[in-house]
């Protein structure tokens, strides 16, 4: 029984064989560069970051949303549902850039800063 699932869904291993490994590639690469640079490009680490949040921010859409969404729908209605939905995700990124403000700038990992100033520290 197992090896006749194992042939018909083959393929589905082999794709989570490969996106394993391009993803696992991916990170040794990055961290090659980290190594291998003198100076830190801001204008790069700022792109890529910002690039990084932007695929967080797709993940928590494509991940929770829907589930989010037809759970408070059933509970609430579809029109409240989805004002509620919203109105959670919005609101807790509003608090975490509400508690980000109100930490100290020198406490502030979120802060701009060099990073060649952050050994003297």
């Amino acid at each position: 029984m197992f090896l006749k699932t194992a042939i018909d869904g083959s393929l589905d291993y082999i794709n989570s064989i490969w996106l394993t490994m391009i993803a696992g590639l991916s990170t040794g690469i990055g961290s090659v560069l980290a190594f291998f640079t003198k100076r830190t490009n801001t204008k790069f680490l700022s792109t890529a970051l910002g690039f990084s949040a932007g695929v967080m921010i797709y993940v928590s859409f494509m991940e929770m949303m829907p589930e989010a969404k037809e759970s408070l729908t059933g509970h609430f209605g579809e029109r409240i549902g989805t004002l509620y939905m919203l109105l959670a995700f919005f609101g807790g990124m509003g608090v975490i850039n509400i508690i980000d403000f109100l930490i100290p700038e020198d406490e502030n990992p979120h802060e701009i800063q060099n990073i060649e100033e952050l050994d003297k520290k």
